[in-house]
Parts: structure tokens; sequence; C-alpha cells
């Protein structure tokens, strides 16, 4: 029988900036394999948690211990630790250009294995599947700066994908890409399932029961809700309290005009 344990585990955690708290009082388990939709308004505390995850930022409050360990700024201090665990977490900045630095798009991708000291033939190889497996082969030679934006976001994804991360951190994802990019960005994380941990912020709902098995919801720096996306989705309460729905107002032939709360994405009038 599989031992059963923990990836993350995060108690009583805050965090704050100079004005404002952006994690309040957090308590979270996130279990290997899973694929979690982090959801929550602008300002919800949803990069934070990411930053949290990645070692990036360490609580003011609580503490995060990634599977057993935890997260200080001790931890990943120590060489032995903290190559390890970046070897095994890549976080996905919402603005890719955040990321891209190199010449050329086979650079980028390549730049992770060099500074681990890959042997050169492993090394063009590894770029060559990334590349292959998000489908920008044709891009190699060019300049990341100069590519579209759902481009850039796949160079980014491919620049972590070589190094064949354990846990993926995303966020926003999907958002300002065209419906193509954003279509082969969410058929990755639905092929991904099980595969790797997953942990995606967004508050792009349409897509969620693509890429989520389990959301939670985040309002102000804490957590409003934990949940299967299809019990989450169906909340109306819950997600108009997180901001997440807007009041869609229109106007019937009658001349009547009323509001209901609306999903972003197409809908129609019955």
């Amino acid at each position: 029988m599989k031992e059963w344990r923990l990836l993350y585990e995060l108690r009583d955690l805050t965090y704050r900036y100079p004005e404002v708290t952006a994690l309040d009082s957090v308590t979270l388990d996130i279990a290997p394999g899973e694929r979690i939709a982090v959801l929550g308004a602008n300002g919800s505390g949803k990069s934070t948690l990411l930053r949290v995850l990645a070692g990036l930022s360490f609580p003011n409050v609580g503490s995060v211990r990634f599977d057993g360990t935890e997260l200080t700024e001790d931890t990943l201090a120590g060489e032995t630790f903290a190559f390890a665990f970046r070897r095994q977490v890549a976080l996905i900045f919402q603005n890719p250009d955040v990321q891209l630095f190199n010449p050329t798009v086979f650079d980028e991708v390549a730049f992770g294995p060099l500074q681990l000291r890959w042997p050169r033939g492993e090394i063009v190889e590894r770029v060559q599947l990334a590349l292959r497996q998000m489908e920008i082969e044709h891009l190699k030679n060019r300049a990341p700066h100069r590519l579209s934006g759902g481009e850039k976001k796949r160079v980014s994804l491919a620049s972590v994908l070589v190094l064949d991360p354990d846990v993926l951190l995303l966020d926003e994802p999907t958002a300002a890409l065209d419906p193509q990019s954003q279509s082969q960005m969410i058929d990755f994380l639905a092929e991904n399932h099980g595969a790797k941990t997953i942990i995606t912020a967004t508050h792009d709902l349409p897509v969620v029961g693509d890429i989520a098995d389990r959301c939670v919801v985040f309002d102000a720096g804490r957590v409003a809700a934990d949940g299967r996306p299809d019990a989450i989705l169906h909340d109306e309460a819950l997600l108009l309290r997180a901001h997440l729905l807007y009041r869609h107002r229109h106007r019937h032939a009658s001349g009547v005009v009323h509001s209901h709360p609306h999903l972003p994405g197409p809908h129609r009038h019955d």
C-alpha cells in the first residue's frame, strides 16, 4: 500500500507587506500530484501564496513546510536543500518578461541546465524536447522579447519544464492570451493530470473545471472555501463574496432592465 504524505503544510501563516496583510492565518495542506486552482479577485493573496510556496517570500507568523522541511531563509541558505528544492519547484510569473532575458529562445530554455552543468548533449536533447512539448520549436532562434504574449508564456514554461520539476506554480497562466494560446495552455495543464503537482492562481473561472480537481478560494488573504470545482463554481453566494462574479445588466425587448450575477465569459439570454 502506497504511503500517503503531504507535500506542503501551511499552518496559521500570515504574510504582511508594509501597507497590507496579504495572507492572514492561512492553514492549508497540499498532497503530491494535486491540481489546485487558487481562486480570488485581484489583491486576495493568490500571488503572495505562490511566492511563499516557491520559497521566495517567508511568513511573518506561522510556518510553511515542504516535504517535511520548514521553508525559511536559513534552510534555503543551505546549498544541499536549496539545490534540491529549486530543482523540484518552479514558479511561472504572470508577466513572462520577468523571466526572459536571454538572446534567443533556445538560450532561454537552455539557461537552467547550463547552470546545473549538465552534459552538452543532454542539454540539447532536453531543450529540444521542451520546445516540442510547448510547440515552439520554430521559435528557437527568435529573441524572446520580440514574441507575442502567448509565445512568451510558452517559452517561460518551457524554460522550467526542461528541468522536469515536480511542482509547477502558475500565476494567471491564461491571462491576456488569445483564444488559441489559452487553449494550448489549458491542454497542457489537463494533460499533466497526476504527473505533477500543479497549483494555478487564477480568477478565470470558466477554465477551472479543465485545469483543477480542487479549488481554494481566497478573500482578503484568508481561505474562504476549499472544495471540488463543481461545488465551488455553483456556490453563487461564495463567488459574490469573493468578488469572482460581476453583476450583468441588460435590457429586454420589452424595455425592462435587470441584473444578475454572471461568470466572466460568453453567455446567452433565454
